[in-house]
């Protein structure tokens, strides 16, 4: 069951890993990610943060599978 788990955090990770980047070049190219001036609005931020955090998650579920698939 160890094992299972394990493997199911670093397809988890392997996902977000791939998606996220992705989705965060398009909401850089869309028209409501920057004003007139160039600078970051906030559905550019808020994006960011999101992608950020699931990065981090990502990671965290990638540790977690390896060391489950260490120790198993």
């Amino acid at each position: 069951m160890i094992v299972l788990l394990s493997v199911l955090l670093l397809v988890n990770a392997v996902w977000n890993v791939v998606v996220w980047p992705q989705f965060l070049k398009r909401v850089a190219k869309d028209a409501r990610a920057r004003d007139e001036h160039g600078k970051a609005t906030p559905f550019l931020i808020v994006h960011v943060v999101l992608v950020s955090v699931s990065l981090a998650l990502a990671v965290a579920s990638g540790v977690a599978g390896i060391v489950g698939l260490l120790h198993a």
